[in-house]
């Protein structure tokens, strides 16, 4: 079998998605995600101009040696936009050796280690009380496991929270970044009471998550840690920027709150340090930003060594591709933990059909061999790519936040 053409795909069915479709001389073809939200061009010509032209008349079963082929062939390694036209070669020639084998994705990895997956939904609300009624209504579609966020009195936007109630949350929010205001100490002083008033509402049984978006110094993510071991929260998320990844040290230090990070790595060495040291307790590497499956389940090997487990980056910004093959990986990878899951447009669901299936706050991925997932390209092209910019935060003064 060889590698007969290899061709990019950019569709806005309600937000950005890129996919990479790889053909076989044997008519098995596979898919793979590419998509980096707000910078979704730069990976397209990436794919474009370097990597499609020399995949042609490769074995596709190849995986590891074309992996290391566009990872150290580069010279210019890492990086988001390298690593995920990385993890969309990846992605689809998994997905291609699956359909040869007729085999699902998880049995190629070793099998199942569960029988379904549990995911966590998105709960957000501009007060308390919103906040609660989203909850409650994830409680009622079944989830187990919910990601709460509300406004700060105070402030008038607050990324992570949906701009109207009962609407869709989307990262991206306007073709050129739109500024958010952000007061560190307000958030401090009133984040702990939503999940005072989840416990209270919802009792124990609940698993709670908490996405801070890298907006705190480490004293100040050991403070609020500390200050949420009542609630028993499942996990804390990005309390911190993970560049330093010492800075965890210090809030472990200061907290028995578990603490998750890494949707924004690229590569075992962005959390190395972070899981040799057991200063986090769930990474959050995605398959399409950190390289695909076969770099993945590297970091998942490493981490299984320091009682680390896994917790997927899944919100919209990455296509069903992704969540389809994560779902896989989730199946099969012995150190799993939770699946982050946000429900994609029915317009989303159409163009890229799929075996996988929620139920009971928990997916199956399905029996179809690859990953599950195909893309209707006639569909696709009737929604052409739109601009779209994720926010950024200044203080109160203007300062734009940089930690």
């Amino acid at each position: 079998m060889k590698i007969v053409d290899a061709r990019v795909i950019v569709t806005c069915p309600g937000r950005n998605l890129v996919t990479l479709k790889i053909d076989t001389d044997e008519g098995i073809y596979g898919i793979g995600d590419a998509t980096l939200n707000g910078r979704e061009l730069a990976v397209v010509a990436y794919l474009e101009e370097h990597v499609a032209p020399a995949l042609i008349g490769r074995d596709p079963s190849s995986i590891e040696d074309i992996w290391q082929f566009f990872y150290r062939g580069a010279y210019w390694r890492r990086g988001p936009v390298t690593m995920s036209a990385i993890g969309a070669v990846d992605m689809a020639l998994w997905d291609i050796m699956g359909k040869a084998a007729g085999m699902p994705l998880y049995k190629l990895l070793g099998g199942k280690s569960r029988e379904r997956v549990m995911v966590y939904g998105h709960a957000t609300g501009h007060d308390i009380e919103g906040c609660l009624e989203e909850v409650a209504r994830h409680v009622e579609q079944g989830y187990r496991a919910v990601r709460v966020q509300c406004g700060i009195p105070g402030i008038a936007s607050t990324y992570g929270v949906a701009k109207k109630a009962g609407e869709r949350y989307e990262p991206a929010d306007s073709s050129l970044p739109s500024e958010n205001v952000w007061s560190t100490s307000k958030y401090l002083n009133h984040v702990p009471k939503l999940f005072q008033a989840v416990r209270e509402r919802f009792g124990d049984d609940l698993h709670v998550l908490h996405d801070v978006h890298h907006r705190l110094t480490p004293i100040e993510a050991a403070r609020l840690g500390k200050e949420v071991e009542p609630w028993h929260l499942f996990w804390l998320e990005d309390c911190v920027p993970a560049e330093n990844q010492g800075a965890f040290r210090l809030i472990r230090q200061h907290t028995t709150t578990p603490l998750a990070v890494g949707e924004v790595f690229n590569s075992i060495h962005d959390c190395r340090e972070l899981i040799e040291s057991q200063s986090i307790d769930y990474i959050r590497a995605t398959l399409t930003h950190a390289g695909g499956i076969t770099h993945v389940r590297r970091i998942a090997a490493l981490a299984e060594l320091y009682h680390v487990r896994t917790g997927f980056h899944g919100p919209t910004d990455l296509s069903p591709v992704c969540m389809g093959a994560a779902l896989h990986f989730d199946t099969w990878v012995p150190n799993f933990g939770i699946q982050e899951h946000m429900p994609h447009s029915e317009e989303i669901e159409e163009v890229f059909p799929h075996a996988y299936r929620f139920e009971d706050g928990h997916f199956t991925p399905g029996e179809t061999p690859g990953h599950g997932v195909d893309i209707d390209e006639t569909l696709a092209a009737k929604y052409p790519y739109k601009r779209a910019s994720l926010p950024v935060n200044r203080l109160e003064d203007g300062t734009l936040w940089h930690w």
